[in-house]
C-alpha cells in the first residue's frame, strides 16, 4: 500500500510541472504582455517598463520560468496586486470556507444520491425509477447560478426560513480557531454558533451539490443494475442468502467502484467550481476571491490558487485509487 501511494505521489511531479508551464505561458501570452494586462490598456510605456523591471518580465523566458518555479518550491507564490498580501496567506485564510462548503455539498450529494440510485435500480421500470431518471436529468441540466438564485429567493427572501448570505450571523460573537465554523462551534462548545453556521451552509450546499447528486444517482443506478444481474448474485440468491447479505456484500460492495470514482472526481470539481455559488451567497471562500481576481486582473492570485486547487485535485484522485483495494480486494492499484 505504501509503495502504491509513493508511486502515485511521484506521478504528481510531472503533472504539476506541466501545469506550471501552462500557467507560466498563459500569463506571458496575454495581449500586450503581463505588464499591460496588469496595468490596463491605457498604461504608459514608462509604467510598463517599471512593471517589467519589477517582476522580471524583460528577462529571458527560461530564466523567468525557473526563477518563478524556484520561488514556488520555496513557498513564495507572489503577492496580490490588489490586497498587497501574500498569495499563500490569502489562500489559507479563505480555503477553510470553500472546503467546509464543499464537504457539506458532498454530504448532501452522497447522502441522497447513493440511496436514491440504489432504490431506482431495485425498482427498475417502475414509477420511482422513471422519476429518479427525470429528476437526475433536470439536476444535471439546471445551471448552478440559476438554482442558487431560486433557492435564495424562495427560502431566504420569500419564506425567511434560512439565511441569504455569509457564513455566520455577524452578531454572534464566535471563536474560530480552525476557520471551519461548524467545527469551531463544536470544539469550543458554542452550540448556537455551530447551529447558525449549519443554517448558513444549507442553501449554498444544496445549490453546489445538486449536479453531483444527479450524477451520483445515475452512476449508482447503472452500476447496481449491472451488478444485481451478475452470475455471483444469482448464485447467492439460489443458495438462499438473506437480502441484507446480498445487498451489502454482493451488490453494493461491487457496485461502489464506479461510484467512488465519480465521487472523487466530483469532490475535486466541487472545490474548483464553487465560484458561482460563493458569488451568489456572498460566501468568503476561494471561489469568490478568484472571481474578484479575474475581474481585477490579479494574476499572481490566479496562478497561486490554480496550483493549490490542482494539488488538491490530484491528492483526491490518489485517495480514490487507494480506496479501491479496500472496497474490492480483487483490485490492486499498480
Amino acid at each position: 500500500m505504501l509503495r502504491t501511494i509513493g508511486q502515485r505521489l511521484l506521478l504528481l511531479i510531472p503533472t504539476l510541472i506541466g501545469l506550471s508551464i501552462l500557467l507560466f505561458l498563459w500569463v506571458r501570452a496575454l495581449p500586450g504582455g503581463p505588464a499591460v494586462a496588469l496595468l490596463g490598456e491605457k498604461a504608459t510605456p514608462e509604467a510598463v517598463e517599471r512593471i517589467n523591471e519589477l517582476y522580471g518580465f524583460n528577462r529571458p523566458i527560461l530564466e523567468q520560468y525557473f526563477t518563478w518555479l524556484l520561488r514556488l518550491l520555496g513557498g513564495d507564490f507572489g503577492t496580490s496586486i490588489v490586497t498587497f498580501r501574500d498569495v499563500l496567506d490569502e489562500f489559507l485564510r479563505r480555503f477553510p470556507a470553500t472546503l467546509e462548503l464543499s464537504i457539506a455539498a458532498l454530504i448532501f450529494a452522497v447522502g441522497f444520491g447513493i440511496p436514491a440510485g440504489y432504490l431506482a435500480a431495485r425498482r427498475h421500470g417502475r414509477f420511482s425509477d422513471h422519476a429518479s431518471v427525470v429528476a437526475s436529468l433536470v439536476g444535471i441540466t439546471i445551471p448552478v447560478f440559476f438554482l442558487a438564485f431560486i433557492l435564495k429567493y424562495v427560502f431566504a427572501v420569500e419564506l425567511g426560513w434560512l439565511p441569504s448570505d455569509g457564513r455566520q450571523d455577524p452578531r454572534i460573537d464566535a471563536t474560530h480557531p480552525t476557520g471551519f465554523y461548524v467545527l469551531d462551534g463544536i470544539l469550543t462548545g458554542e452550540w448556537d454558533a455551530a447551529w447558525n453556521a449549519i443554517l448558513h451552509l444549507i442553501l449554498p450546499a444544496i445549490a453546489l451539490g445538486t449536479i453531483p447528486l444527479a450524477i451520483i444517482v445515475r452512476i449508482t443506478r447503472a452500476s447496481v443494475l449491472e451488478v444485481q444481474n451478475a452470475d455471483y448474485v444469482r448464485t447467492g440468491r439460489a443458495k438462499g442468502l438473506g437480502r441484507s447479505t446480498l445487498r451489502n456484500r454482493f451488490i453494493l460492495r461491487n457496485a461502489m467502484l464506479p461510484v467512488i470514482t465519480t465521487i472523487g472526481l466530483q469532490t475535486g470539481l466541487l472545490i474548483a467550481g464553487a465560484v458561482l455559488t460563493e458569488k451568489v451567497f456572498a460566501w468568503p471562500g476561494v471561489g469568490s476571491f478568484m472571481a474578484s481576481a479575474i475581474e481585477r486582473r490579479d494574476f499572481p492570485v490566479l496562478q497561486g490558487f490554480i496550483i493549490f486547487i490542482a494539488v488538491g485535485y490530484a491528492l483526491i484522485n490518489l485517495a480514490v485509487d487507494v480506496s479501491y483495494s479496500f472496497i474490492d480486494p480483487r483490485v490492486r492499484v499498480s
